[in-house]
């Protein structure tokens, strides 16, 4: 018989859980996915003064996911797969979930004094902005929320338009400054954030755009936590005694490093285990190089040889040497002091954990942005410091390689991408098309038309001339 869902003070009961009495909403999150459940919902949830935050989710457009999280109470059972053990929790800090089209809910809590923080998870591409981080206004939904917002109307489109509505809301109430946290893999992704958002602002009102740079702090992060997307609901869920079908599988390790200012106040995340530093970048490139490019390269390198999961990838040894050359070449751009020879031993460790079901497929999609911040940032520095960047070379062969099997991975820039692809030089184009300053190096593009050749197969043929 399969056991029915349990209400949340049911559940709480159940667990021993203090979330029967849920705490205040004092957090606003944009994104509800898996990783912001397994981050920093957890974090919060495990802070010292956790029952002071509550956290009101917004999904990206699903209606559904809300229901279902909301008929919980907002709980969710989160399941750390190590390589041998289980271990299961129920997260109590998310006590509201909400659709993300529901505007009125977003102006309402942005009007709440006692709301200090808002936290984003949306993905590279989700913030429609160019590589210069301004908005995309060839985007039809970036243009039709800036058309709403000049109207007077509130915008629900973007995550643009509902941090500018949230913004016009919580100073039209004199509601107090607010931290602003982007949790996405974006080098400087606070001041990345910001300078979109105060440029779109600047379109819609320059007295709103001033109001934000005076009282809203854009917080720069790395976040790390392998959580794959599944809608797996383990035996050992179930065995437990209740069915959820809003499970989170997620690997044991953890890691969030922040920088910036909480001028409304923050949970006490670093009892959790955060750390806050005066410079993100060292720690946020260490992931993104690091993690974040290993991924994309296993992805490009392992599919084509008919692996389907980055265990299966890392486990290969030709798969295994590109990602230790490019690691050798990435380390050598990190400041001085940058740990990085037990972080490497540690991701090795939870590539090779393979009870995590982290599928390749996943990590494909939005590919050519993920390809401009993980490997051309490394080739410019490698080039810009006069070292060798063939394995930054052969990274990015490898990629194209990979898009002539034809993958139909989801891309925003995949117009662009076929429009590189068809001109006189391919290879070329498709360098440019992630760093201006790496096609301009006739040397560079020279070794990626050259690897590209060393990669192809028959079923991927070679490009180039």
């Amino acid at each position: 018989m399969i056991p029915a869902p349990l209400t949340r003070d049911e559940l709480a009961r159940r667990i021993g859980d203090a979330a029967a009495t849920p705490p205040p909403v004092r957090i606003v999150h944009l994104g509800l996915g898996h990783f912001f459940r397994a981050h920093q919902a957890w974090y919060t949830a495990h802070a010292a003064d956790a029952a002071q935050w509550g956290i009101a989710a917004f999904t990206g457009r699903s209606v559904a996911r809300a229901e279902a999280l909301n008929r919980q109470g907002g709980l969710f059972t989160l399941l750390e797969r190590g390589p041998d053990t289980d271990r299961l929790e129920v997260i109590g800090s998310v006590v509201e979930a909400v659709a993300g089209q529901n505007v009125p809910r977003l102006e309402a809590l942005a009007r709440d004094p006692q709301v200090a923080v808002i936290t984003l998870t949306v993905t590279e591409s989700g913030y429609r902005l160019t590589t210069a981080g301004l908005p995309d206004l060839d985007d039809a939904d970036v243009r039709a929320d800036l058309e709403a917002l000049r109207a007077g109307a509130s915008a629900a489109s973007t995550v643009l338009g509902r941090l500018t509505t949230a913004f016009r809301a919580r100073r039209e109430a004199d509601a107090g400054p607010i931290a602003v946290v982007p949790c996405d893999n974006i080098p400087g992704n606070g001041e990345f954030v910001a300078r979109g958002v105060n440029a779109f602002a600047e379109r819609v009102d320059p007295l709103l755009a001033a109001w934000i740079t005076a009282n809203v702090s854009f917080v720069s992060t790395s976040v790390d936590r392998i959580t794959p997307h599944t809608d797996e609901v383990p035996a050992v869920v179930s065995s437990a005694g209740w069915l959820d079908d809003l499970t989170v599988i997620t690997e044991p390790f953890s890691d969030w490093v922040l920088a910036g200012d909480f001028p409304a106040g923050r949970p006490d995340w670093e009892s959790a285990g955060a750390r806050f530093v005066d410079d993100i970048e060292p720690w946020e490139n260490r992931k993104l190089w690091l993690l974040n490019g290993a991924h994309s390269l296993l992805t490009f390198a392992g599919t084509p040889r008919g692996l389907h999961t980055v265990a299966e990838a890392i486990a290969d040894p030709e798969c295994r040497a590109l990602v230790e050359s490019f690691w050798e070449e990435a380390v050598a751009c990190l400041p001085g002091g940058t740990e990085h020879v037990r972080y490497r031993s540690q991701l090795i460790e939870r590539f090779a954990n393979r009870r995590i079901v982290h599928r390749l497929a996943q990590i494909a999609a939005e590919a050519t942005t993920k390809v401009e911040f993980r490997f051309a940032a490394v080739a410019e520095r490698s080039i810009a410091a006069g070292r060798d960047a063939s394995a930054s070379a052969r990274a990015l062969a490898t990629w194209i390689a990979w898009l002539r099997t034809d993958p139909g991975a989801v891309d925003v820039r995949a117009d662009a991408v076929a429009a590189a692809e068809a001109s006189d030089d391919p290879v070329s184009s498709l360098v440019g098309l992630v760093s201006r300053r790496l096609a301009a190096v006739p040397g560079f593009v020279d070794d990626v038309r050259r690897f590209v050749r060393d990669v192809s197969t028959d079923q991927t043929p070679a490009l180039g001339r």
